[in-house]
């Protein structure tokens, strides 16, 4: 009887081992599992602060961070000087072209008035407007010059100045170049009609100068086209620059 209750014993207690055994093995795996599961969040955590991780990336960010500074700062004085360069350059170009403006300017020779020296006066018969002549002063000279006003004219021995019709004054003076031609047309005679003609052979030209007070430099000497007959209640233009408005009076 005693050794069997010593046996059952024994077992019981081998029995109590065993699932204390168990237990513990349990346990150290429930452990486990909750360490596991408790790391998760801190790794989540780690990922977002992340101090030990983040250091050596903050500190190759931070050389990146400067070097780009450093590239942007370069690339931002570049066009800085370049602009500097550029208005440098913009400058010196303009004082280049206001020499050369200069240069230019005190070659240019000084316009002077037209006489009967430094232009060709030609007469002629039109056909339209009837009973009207064309006068012609071309620039034979080498500066411009202008035409003052309207052309004085002497008919042969007339002692009276051939009258000036004011309506044909130009908008500006007539200014020509070397070659350039004034235009002026005379109306040979004019209203009322039934005045007494005079037969014409020999017309002098002269220029006025820009006062219009009397003649100025030698006159043009013509000879009219045969048949001219002239009256005192004619006409002369003042210049004009083309023949079209030379002949609309």
């Amino acid at each position: 009887m005693r050794s069997n209750r010593i046996r059952t014993t024994a077992l019981a207690a081998t029995a109590l081992l065993a699932a204390l055994s168990l237990t513990a093995c349990s346990d150290n795996g429930s452990g486990d599992n909750g360490k596991a599961g408790a790391a998760a969040p801190a790794g989540s955590t780690a990922d977002q602060q992340s101090p030990a991780a983040t250091a050596p990336d903050s500190g190759k960010d931070a050389k990146d961070a400067k070097g780009a500074k450093e590239t942007n700062s370069g690339t931002a004085n570049a066009p800085a000087e370049n602009v500097s360069a550029a208005s440098k350059g913009s400058t010196g170009g303009s004082k280049s072209e206001k020499s050369s403006g200069g240069t230019t300017g005190s070659g240019s020779k000084s316009p002077v008035t037209c006489t009967g020296s430094n232009t060709k006066v030609t007469v002629s018969k039109v056909s339209r407007p009837i009973n009207h002549l064309l006068l012609t002063a071309t620039n034979t000279g080498s500066v411009p010059c202008y035409a003052y006003h309207a052309p004085a004219l002497g008919f042969d021995d007339a002692q009276a100045a051939f009258p000036v019709l004011r309506d044909s004054i130009p908008q500006a003076v007539v200014t020509l170049a070397p070659g350039q031609s004034a235009y002026a047309s005379i109306g040979l005679s004019g209203e009322p009609d039934g005045q007494e003609l005079h037969e014409g052979t020999h017309l002098t030209v002269y220029f006025t100068g820009r006062s219009n007070q009397g003649s100025t430099g030698a006159p043009a000497e013509l000879t009219l086209p045969a048949g001219t007959h002239w009256g005192d209640n004619g006409f002369v233009t003042y210049w004009q620059s083309n023949m079209a408005d030379a002949l609309t009076y």
